[in-house]
C-alpha cells in the first residue's frame, strides 16, 4: 500500500474529567485574551460560563461569541471573523457541537490570512497558519475536534461548502463525556448518525489506511453497541463514555480516509430544507450503502458484523447488504425517518438536487463506487 499522511491535533484529551486538562493547555501558552466561540442554546446549560469562569480565573480575557448558527453560513463565519480580529485576540475557544468548532476553527485560521471566505472553499489553500485554538465537543458525533475540515453554507446557491487545510486542526481537542450528558435524545440520536457515517465512509472509502481502518472499525463497533441506550438513557456514563470514543475515533478516520457519496448527496439536501447534518446523513445513508456494497462487499459485510448482525448461513454479500438494514433498524429506533419527503423534499426536486450532488466532486472521487448523475437520482428516488 503506498503511504498516505496520517494527521491528528498535536493534543488529545479523552475521557472522563478531560475538562480540567484546559487551564494547563491555556496556561502553557501564554494566553491574554481568547475569543470564546458556542452558541445560543449552549448558553442556557451554562458550560459556556463554566469555560468562561475557567479561563477568567487564569486572569485572561474573554470575548464571548455566542452567535455560532446551527447549520453556520459564511456570514456567519464572517462576523465571527471580524470580532476576533477586532479584538485582537490571541487564542480561540469553542465549546459546543461541530457547528461552533467549525465556527472557531475557521475564524482562527482566517483571522490570520487575508482574502475573502470564498478564497479559501477546496483543499489546501490557506497559505498560513493563524491564532491557536481548542475545542470541547458537547455533542459526541461530528468529530470536528480532530479534523482538518469546516463546511459552511453559501446562501448565494443554498449549498454548503468546504475549507480543508492542516491549518484548520485544532491545536487540542478536549474531549469530556460529562459535557454530553444533557444532550437531548434528538441531539444524541442525529449526532450519533453522524458519526457512524463518518465511520462507514472512512472505512469503505479508497483512500482507507491500516491506520484509519482501526479507527473506524472501532468507532462503528461503539456506536453499534451505545447509540440506542445514549438515546434511550442518557445520563448512562458508560454509554456516553463510549458514544464520545466512537465519535473521536470517526473524527480521525474520516480526517484522514475522508468521506464519499453520503455526504455530496447530504449537503445538498442540508442547505435547501436546512436540515441538521446528522439527521441528512442518516436518512442517506443506508441508501448509499445499498448502492455502494458491491464496491467493497469484504468491507461492508464486515461493517455488518460491527454492527451487530450474526453471520451464521449468509455469504458475504448477503452480509454486506445486511448492513443497510442493521442502519435502517438503529435510526428507526431512534426515531430518524429514513424517508426524505418528510422533509418537505418534494420528487420533482430530485433532479434539481442531484445536478448540485454531481458538483461536490471533493467527495464522490472518495466514493468506492463510481457515481453518475443519473445513480444521485436513483438513490434520492430510493431514499423519497
Amino acid at each position: 500500500m503506498q503511504a498516505k499522511p496520517f494527521q491528528m491535533p498535536t493534543t488529545i484529551y479523552a475521557g472522563k474529567g478531560a475538562f480540567n486538562y484546559l487551564g494547563a493547555e491555556v496556561k502553557k501558552r501564554s494566553v491574554q485574551k481568547t475569543f470564546l466561540v458556542t452558541d445560543k442554546g449552549l448558553m442556557a446549560t451554562g458550560l459556556p460560563d463554566r469555560v468562561k469562569g475557567a479561563l477568567e480565573e487564569m486572569g485572561v480575557d474573554v470575548f464571548l461569541f455566542d452567535e455560532a448558527e446551527p447549520e453556520p453560513s459564511m456570514d456567519n463565519l464572517e462576523k465571527a471573523i471580524s470580532i476576533l480580529r477586532n479584538n485582537d485576540c490571541d487564542f480561540v475557544v469553542a465549546v459546543g457541537g461541530g457547528s461552533a468548532m467549525d465556527v472557531a476553527k475557521a475564524s482562527a485560521v482566517l483571522a490570520g490570512n487575508d482574502g475573502e471566505i470564498k478564497d479559501y472553499v477546496g483543499t489546501d489553500l490557506i497559505p498560513r497558519p493563524g491564532i491557536p485554538c481548542i475545542v470541547l465537543p458537547t455533542t459526541a458525533g461530528t468529530g470536528s475536534e480532530v479534523t482538518k475540515i469546516t463546511i459552511f453554507l453559501d446562501k448565494s446557491d443554498g449549498v454548503k461548502k468546504g475549507i480543508v487545510s492542516e491549518h484548520i486542526l485544532p491545536k487540542v481537542a478536549i474531549v469530556d463525556p460529562d459535557l454530553t450528558l444533557s444532550l437531548p435524545p434528538a441531539m444524541t440520536a442525529a449526532t450519533g448518525m453522524d458519526a457512524l457515517t463518518h465511520a462507514i465512509e472512512a472505512y469503505t472509502s479508497p483512500n482507507a489506511t491500516p491506520h484509519t481502518d482501526l479507527y473506524a472499525i472501532e468507532s462503528i463497533r461503539l456506536i453499534g453497541q451505545n447509540l440506542r441506550r445514549a438515546y434511550a438513557f442518557g445520563t448512562d456514563d458508560a454509554a456516553r463514555y463510549n458514544m464520545c470514543l466512537g465519535s473521536l475515533y470517526a473524527g480521525i478516520a474520516f480526517a484522514n480516509a475522508g468521506v464519499a457519496a453520503v455526504h455530496a448527496l447530504a449537503y445538498p439536501l442540508g442547505g435547501r430544507y436546512h436540515v441538521g447534518h446528522g439527521i441528512a446523513n442518516a436518512m442517506l445513508l443506508p441508501f448509499v450503502m445499498e448502492f455502494n456494497a458491491i464496491g467493497e462487499l469484504d468491507k461492508f459485510a464486515n461493517v455488518a458484523k460491527l454492527l451487530g448482525v450474526s453471520p451464521a448461513d449468509k455469504s458475504v454479500r448477503e452480509l454486506a447488504f445486511a448492513g443497510v438494514q442493521a442502519v435502517k433498524d438503529l435510526s428507526a429506533d431512534i426515531g430518524i425517518s429514513s424517508q426524505i419527503r418528510t422533509l418537505g423534499v418534494a420528487e420533482e426536486d430530485i433532479d434539481s438536487l442531484s445536478e448540485a450532488a454531481i458538483l461536490i466532486e471533493r467527495l464522490l472521487a472518495n466514493n468506492p463506487r463510481k457515481v453518475t448523475v443519473d445513480d444521485i437520482k436513483m438513490i434520492y428516488k430510493n431514499a423519497f
